[in-house]
């Protein structure tokens, strides 16, 4: 019970360090830079300088109703840890810009774009490793998934896309959106560092006696597919088959726990993938 409560606690410390990263690439970068990332936080620089509105009050009234209606919708997976971070970055954005009066790094927009696009990837890797998110894109790119044949990563994309066009037509510059798609892609590409290296997914090796149970899961809760592949045993010699599926970089510890709560005996390899062609994953460049 006691290592638990240390698990626990262990993982929102880290879940608030991510939240604090990000919170210091707003704010040293991307808001004196009117530089919007995409996502909730793209939203509340906009209205930042059209309002005059706190950055990080707009993240969080903006998110709480998306995590309502997340958790309505798609379901328990979006629960304390994913409300924690949310809350977390509004208020320490506004904290470090408010209170501490953080300025700007540099006044040069491509280092910018670079390095607030940087922070934001670390800082969002580490709230993804601990097991959570921080709304926004996130939520809606699931829900355009549930209710479509779009990818979720592809549904991140489009409202990020759409976000940062907003950004610079508010501001009336294309010079803004276009740095806004550098800070995108170079938050998107230190997050998959953090997460995977080289790789961006995993495969699930699975031998379970409950694997019907398993595979509804999988369908259900988490919208994959997968094969059966008939084997049989080393030392019983019975035939029994082994479920393998790909998952995302960011469902590995969903499935994990799901094969842990349905069967805690469950033989489990997962490895490192390459590259997945076909749907539901994007293709490497």
């Amino acid at each position: 019970m006691k290592q638990k409560l240390k698990n626990v606690v262990f993982e929102y410390i880290g879940l608030a360090v991510g939240s604090v990263i990000m919170s210091l690439g707003l704010v040293l970068f991307l808001i004196p830079g009117r530089i919007a990332p995409g996502g909730v936080s793209g939203i509340g620089i906009v209205l930042h300088y059209l309002f005059n509105l706190p950055v990080g009050m707009v993240m969080l009234v903006l998110n709480i109703p998306l995590f309502i209606f997340g958790i309505r919708v798609l379901g328990a997976q979006f629960g304390p840890r994913t409300l924690f971070s949310l809350i977390t970055v509004s208020i320490m954005t506004d904290i470090f810009d408010k209170v501490f009066h953080l300025g700007a790094a540099t006044d040069n927009l491509l280092l910018t774009s670079i390095f607030g696009g940087i922070l934001l990837g670390i800082g969002l890797g580490i709230v993804f490793r601990f097991k959570g998110t921080t709304g926004g894109s996130d939520i809606l790119g699931q829900i355009i998934h549930k209710y479509s044949n779009v990818s979720i990563g592809t549904g991140i994309l489009i409202v990020d896309f759409f976000i940062i066009s907003l950004a610079g037509l508010a501001f009336h510059d294309i010079n803004l959106t276009l740095y806004g798609f550098i800070s995108l892609y170079f938050s998107t590409k230190v997050l998959d560092l953090i997460l995977d290296g080289i790789d961006y997914a995993r495969s699930f090796y699975i031998v379970s006696e409950k694997r019907d149970e398993i595979i509804a899961a999988i369908i259900k809760d988490m919208g994959r597919g997968g094969t059966e592949i008939s084997g049989k045993g080393f030392y019983t010699r019975k035939e029994r088959n082994i479920l393998y599926t790909v998952v995302a970089r960011k469902e590995v510890a969903t499935l994990r726990q799901l094969i842990q709560k349905i069967d805690p005996d469950a033989f489990v390899i997962i490895a490192n993938i390459h590259e997945v062609i076909g749907e539901g994953f994007r293709p490497r460049a």
